[in-house]
């Protein structure tokens, strides 16, 4: 087992990725190289950079990823809005992908305090 596997935060965002995926399953064809493809990538991007970070030599480095990691949740929220604009997804849906990016987000920063009083 890799250390960033017992990471709550790696946890959550490998469920938001898998959320995801089902949501724009649902998403017209003609999105799957648009909207569909850049809303997964941002979504997958989130547990990669958490993965990633962990392996990271130095703590700068380690706090680098987990930046990237907020920046494409935040990437996705943007995306989601998009698709709810277009009627790919209904309020409750998409009220629910921002509540789990908002949660994953406060998690990666309070993990990065963490990290840092920990010095």
């Amino acid at each position: 087992m890799f250390a960033y596997e017992s990471l709550d935060i790696w946890k959550l965002a490998i469920e938001y990725a898998r959320t995801v995926y089902k949501v724009t399953d649902k998403f017209p064809k003609s999105e799957i190289y648009g909207l569909t493809n850049q809303l997964r990538r941002a979504a997958v991007s989130v547990s990669a950079n958490i993965a990633e970070g962990s392996g990271a030599s130095s703590l700068n480095d380690k706090l680098h990823y987990l930046d990237i990691a907020i920046k494409s949740a935040l990437e996705t929220t943007s995306e989601t809005q998009i698709a709810f604009e277009l009627n790919y997804l209904d309020e409750t849906i998409r009220n629910q992908l921002y509540e789990e990016a908002e949660k994953i987000i406060r998690k990666i920063r309070s993990y990065k305090k963490f990290l840092k009083s920990d010095k």
